[in-house]
């Protein structure tokens, strides 16, 4: 396909998103691109991929940017960051930049800031997970923590995923954490507890624990564990098809058009927000 001829599929009438999809080679490129097969509220007009990895069918990263108004981008973190001050650029230079939905987890500090500083010029969706019920999940999780002294009731996010995930804890698992540290009130990097080995001694109060597994192809599990000297309570989720996290990322894409610069996440596109 030339830069020329940027439809990946028919086009869009009015009032249709037009989507460009980063990573469209990968697992989640390619279960957007399903879901959005034959809808007429969303039309797939470019996908992309890393650098140099143009096959037929795909543009590059500028050309994208400048045929979508909405970029739905699960890849990595320097890959979104890259991507989102290349929108911004574009959204000074004419403020026509496309708002973006990023999917991506394992950001560093500094990757945040980064992104967040490009949300000041443009809207930019950022989520570690686009499932309707784990925000559902996430809402009881920060419930059940203002509700039950730390002092009784410790707190672990177990999660597990397949063997080709490259981050730990997950972005969902990290999102857990923070509702359940947000639900006590206190800053989840004063009490997070993401690695034991040896002799640790006993579990310190009040501490958010992580477990890991990775193996197979396990597409997502979550739990939350409130455990007190008599009793466990457990709130979790589990993930059997990954076409429900592109269904969540549309749904953000046809939410975000048309909204003011500005960092969202997926509370924000439920109206779970305040």
């Amino acid at each position: 396909m030339s830069q020329n001829d940027l439809a990946a599929a028919p086009g869009a009438s009015e009032g249709t998103v037009t989507i460009a999809l980063a990573g469209a080679l990968g697992r989640m490129g390619q279960a957007l691109a399903r879901t959005l097969d034959g809808r007429t509220d969303a039309v797939v007009v470019a996908r992309f991929d890393r650098p140099g990895g143009l096959v037929e069918g795909l543009v590059d990263r500028d050309a994208a940017l400048a045929a979508a108004e909405v970029v739905i981008d699960f890849t990595v973190p320097e890959a979104s960051v890259a991507l989102a001050e290349a929108a911004a650029a574009l959204a000074d230079k004419d403020g026509g930049g496309p708002a973006l939905i990023i999917g991506s987890t394992g950001f560093s500090d500094e990757q945040n800031a980064r992104i967040a500083a490009a949300a000041t010029r443009l809207a930019i969706v950022k989520s570690g997970n686009y499932s309707l019920g784990v925000n559902m999940l996430m809402g009881l999780v920060r419930q059940a923590a203002a509700a039950l002294p730390a002092a009784d009731w410790d707190v672990e996010v177990y999660e597990a995923h397949h063997r080709r995930k490259i981050d730990a804890p997950s972005g969902t698992a990290l999102m857990l954490a923070q509702a359940a540290a947000d639900g006590r009130g206190v800053g989840l990097g004063q009490v997070a507890d993401r690695g034991r080995d040896g002799m640790t001694g006993p579990r310190k109060a009040g501490a958010i624990g992580f477990s890991v597994v990775r193996g197979g192809g396990i597409i997502g599990e979550h739990s939350v564990i409130f455990a007190g000297e008599e009793e466990v309570l457990t709130l979790s989720h589990s993930a059997t098809d990954r076409g429900l996290f592109a269904r969540g990322a549309v749904a953000a894409a046809l939410w975000v058009k048309g909204r003011p610069p500005g960092l969202y996440d997926m509370q924000d596109v439920l109206g779970f927000e305040n």
